[in-house]
């Protein structure tokens, strides 16, 4: 690994457009004050950051759920998986990751499955660090059917500051763990609703690394 790649991460191609507008600004402000300038080309460089897509190295064990996107976790609580999903209407272990707009917003699938079900339901955009935003606010959520068999559902929630949603995948599509699966553009939050009877091994306000971060095992018995 080269020194440069530490500092220096590739863009995701959703983050192009955005950039160019925040360097078009940028320019303009140059016209008007050098200070307005490089205020912008602060914001501008934030942007770029803010839409960079890091390679991730996910853990190699069979049976390991990683997660699904870099955050803090901020809610690990019993609740019922979202109804537009069709999953059974029992409350299951829900684990909440919070992006702030610093983190790294690509959203990568926390182990390998098929992709069953995506349902958008719009909604409010209340701070998603709050329990209400799982229930009041936009989301998109997505059943992957486990290779034994398990359902998982992760959902994407839209923020206060966030406004937009993107999926990559579709109903059908076969994942490997830790693919890139979607992004959720400035501020948001990720729910991973674990199957019944998997205990999660991570604590509020750990810090999560999508990708490569084990939120818990299938595998693991009461003794370990």
């Amino acid at each position: 690994m080269r020194m440069r790649d530490t500092f220096i991460k590739p863009m995701h191609p959703e983050g192009i457009k955005f950039v160019a507008i925040f360097a078009v600004i940028t320019v303009v402000l140059f016209l008007f004050s050098n200070l307005l300038g490089w205020i912008g080309v602060g914001l501008t460089i934030w942007c770029y950051y803010f839409f960079r897509d890091p390679e991730r190295v996910p853990p190699t064990r069979e049976g390991l759920i990683v997660s699904p996107a870099d955050g803090v976790v901020s809610l690990i609580e019993k609740a019922v998986p979202p109804q537009e999903l069709g999953m059974p209407d029992e409350p299951l272990t829900r684990v909440s990751v919070f992006m702030s707009v610093f983190n790294c917003h690509v959203n990568r699938t926390p182990i390998e499955g098929e992709i069953t079900a995506i349902a958008y339901r719009p909604g409010k955009f209340f701070n998603a660090s709050l329990d209400k935003a799982s229930a009041d606010n936009e989301r998109n959520s997505l059943r992957i059917r486990m290779t034994n068999g398990q359902d998982l559902a992760v959902v994407q929630i839209a923020g206060l500051v966030a406004r937009r949603i993107v999926c990559f995948v579709k109903p059908g599509d076969m994942m490997q763990t830790a693919e890139r699966f979607g992004l959720i553009r400035f501020g948001s939050r990720l729910d991973v609703y674990l199957p019944d009877g998997v205990v999660p091994l991570v604590s509020i306000g750990q810090t999560m690394i999508a990708g490569e971060t084990v939120l818990a095992e299938l595998n693991m018995s009461d003794e370990r």
